[in-house]
Order: C-alpha cells, then sequence, then structure tokens
C-alpha cells in the first residue's frame, strides 16, 4: 500500500524484517491515523508483546509477525546442538502463538516454518527459519491480491459496501482481505461507498480502515456499530464484507471481530450477502466447533476507557464510563454458516460448507 506521510507517497508493507539487526519492524497501529511511526522489536519476547499490545493487529499480520517472530528467536540462539535448538524453538512457539489466541494464522505459518525447518545444522535451521517467514509474507501479499480479484465482480457501479473493524492492508501484510475487492474495484475505475463501522471498543473501523480508504482515494463514511440495522432497513446498503481471525474448514464457522455475529444476523434479516474474505492461512481444519475456537477476552479498560487526541495534538486517554462500574471485553465473536453468503478466498468464492469438501485445493494436507 503507498502512504502519504510528510508529503511523499512510499509503498509500506505492515511487517518485514530487518536481516543485519535480527529485528521485526511493524506499523505501530496504535498511533493511526494522527501519526505514522515504524517501530522495531528486539527479540522474539518483545515481538509477541507487539502482538498481545496490538502494536500490530490483523490476521495475516500477526500470522507474518509471529513468522519472524519465530524466525528471529532462532537466529538468536548461540547453541550447537540439534535437540537444545528444537528445544528453544518450542519455547518461542508458545510465547507467539499465546500472544493472541483466537487468531489462526500465527499458528498456521510458525508450524509450516518447523515442519519445513529440517536443515543438518542449527546454521542452516536459522537460514531456514527466515527464509521460510519471508515466503509466509510474500504469500500472504500473493493470496490477498487473488482474492481480491476474485471478490471485485461482488462491488458493482454504486454499489454500497459495509465493512467491520478492520481487514484492510494494515491487517495483513499488503492488500487485505475484506478491502482488498475494493481496492481491485477502485483499481478499474468502479464507483462505489464504503460505511466503515466504527468497531468498539478500540475503533479499528473509525481509526484504521477509513484511514486506510481516505488513502485510496475512495468514498467512505464512518458509522457508529449500532447504525448499521437502520441503514439496512432504509435499503442503504447492499452488500456486506468483513474479514475472519479463524474460519473452522469443517464447519464453515466464522471467529472475527465482536460485532460481526450481529452483522450476519442484520444482514440476514434483511436479505443482504454477506462475504467473508480470507487468505488460506485463516482456515483451521481442526476444529470441529466454533465454540472450541479460544475467544480472547481482553481488559475492560478498552471498553471504559477511549484513546483520542486533543486540539493540541496531544495523545489522551479519557474514562467514558461510569465511575465504580466494570465491563466485559470480549474481542470475537462467531458466525454460524447459516448467515454467511459466501467465504472468498484465493482460489475462489465458495459455501461455507463447502471449504471441507474442496479441502485438498484449499490446502488441507493432513489425514483424517
Amino acid at each position: 500500500m503507498r502512504v502519504k506521510h510528510q508529503g511523499t507517497a512510499k509503498h509500506y508493507r505492515t511487517v518485514w524484517f530487518d536481516k543485519s539487526r535480527n529485528k521485526v519492524r511493524l506499523i505501530e497501529q496504535r498511533l493511526l491515523p494522527h501519526q505514522f511511526k515504524i517501530v522495531s522489536t528486539v527479540d522474539y519476547v518483545e515481538t509477541a508483546r507487539a502482538i498481545t499490545n496490538m502494536i500490530v493487529r490483523g490476521a495475516g499480520a500477526i500470522g507474518a509477525t509471529a513468522a519472524y517472530g519465530l524466525a528471529q528467536g532462532a537466529r538468536a540462539f548461540q547453541g550447537q546442538g540439534i535437540k537444545t535448538f528444537e528445544k528453544h524453538i518450542t519455547k518461542v512457539f508458545n510465547m507467539l502463538a499465546k500472544a493472541r489466541p483466537t487468531a489462526v494464522d500465527p499458528i498456521n505459518a510458525m508450524r509450516s516454518i518447523i515442519s519445513d525447518m529440517n536443515g543438518r545444522t542449527v546454521v542452516e535451521r536459522q537460514s531456514q527459519a527466515l527464509a521460510l517467514a519471508e515466503q509466509f509474507a510474500d504469500d500472504d501479499v500473493t493470496h490477498c491480491q487473488a482474492l481480491g480479484q476474485n471478490g471485485e465482480p461482488l462491488i458493482q457501479e454504486n454499489t454500497r459496501v459495509l465493512t467491520h473493524c478492520n481487514a484492510g492492508w494494515l491487517a495483513f501484510v499488503d492488500h487485505g482481505s475484506a478491502t482488498a475487492p475494493m481496492y481491485a474495484a477502485h483499481a478499474k475505475g468502479k464507483s462505489f461507498h464504503v460505511f466503515c463501522d466504527e468497531t468498539r471498543p478500540r475503533s479499528q473501523g473509525a481509526v484504521l480502515t477509513a484511514w486506510e480508504l481516505k488513502q485510496q482515494g475512495i468514498s467512505h463514511e464512518i458509522i457508529a456499530d449500532n447504525a448499521a440495522g437502520h441503514l439496512m432497513q432504509r435499503g442503504e446498503i447492499d452488500l456486506v464484507i468483513v474479514g475472519s481471525d479463524r474460519t473452522l474448514g469443517r464447519t464453515g464457522e466464522v471467529a472475527n471481530k465482536i460485532g460481526t455475529y450481529t452483522k450476519a444476523v442484520l444482514a440476514k434479516r434483511h436479505g443482504i450477502p454477506f462475504y467473508v474474505a480470507l487468505p488460506l492461512s485463516t482456515i483451521d481444519w481442526e476444529l470441529e466447533n466454533g465454540f472450541a475456537i479460544p475467544i480472547e477476552e481482553r481488559t475492560q479498560d478498552e471498553v471504559l476507557y477511549a484513546w483520542g487526541i486533543t486540539d493540541s495534538g496531544r495523545r489522551q486517554s479519557v474514562r467514558v464510563a461510569n465511575p465504580g462500574s466494570s465491563a466485559r471485553n470480549p474481542a470475537f465473536d462467531v458466525t454460524p454458516p447459516e448467515l454467511i453468503t459466501g467465504i472468498i478466498t484465493p482460489l475462489g468464492i465458495f459455501k461455507p460448507r463447502q471449504l471441507w469438501k474442496n479441502r485438498a485445493k484449499l490446502g488441507f494436507s493432513g489425514t483424517l
């Protein structure tokens, strides 16, 4: 994605690797849209913390960050024995895997690296770890481009699209999932309008998706989360496209940012097509039931407080909730397959329950 920063436009990925210093480089997403800043993590522990604290967020982006974090940890190992190295890698894997438990991309990325990291020496495996991490990041970009091309025909001239949270370029290495069809349609010169759910409590739709669309010159408006039903009822929304942090290949159930399930119910009620866009790394082929998906519960402060910027330009947190009240903060919910019109993938659009019968095509390599 090209970012206009300090008067110039430059292409950025959300995450990349500094090989010379063994550091992961990230866009500090918590500062957007008011400040564009690049930060580095010095070791895999700090990389895991960056994922947990949402310096980087979004399925593909944290998948690539975890992949780079695994390589970072592998390259920092100073011993000689393969067995000791493998124990170290297990420790690195476990820390990165628990950083944000709902998303499956980090798990899939790191498992793939470990399974292919088969060098005869520690040095060979260290080199392989980084090469495989780079391959995951490149594949994420390729997958998002492809699913964008597959989803682009859904957006017709003057289509009014609703999206939820940020499943854009910032949530992946580049292009995004839910936004990829929009960027492809925009590149073809189509005129359409996007409604961005604000997506409380962290407001990723209002803060990140709106910033992305503004950068690209795509017509859009931010709406309060509870305004979508009203617009649907009045016939002002034609299509919904969201992303996913984990989609079950066996059932077609979709875990995504809290509020997605609500939008799916509303779309079904009003006969509006509801699509989920995802790269192959977001598919979980193991879990058999959506209730088995670990739903991250984040700090109540995200609900009780809100971040903003003052007129003087100072970033500040203020309490918006009643003093003395507590809060629940589940970060994700699960949408059942009967509410989903289709799953947009790099290999085409599938009905949710068609994923399993097409598992070989979609990358499943396990045994039944």
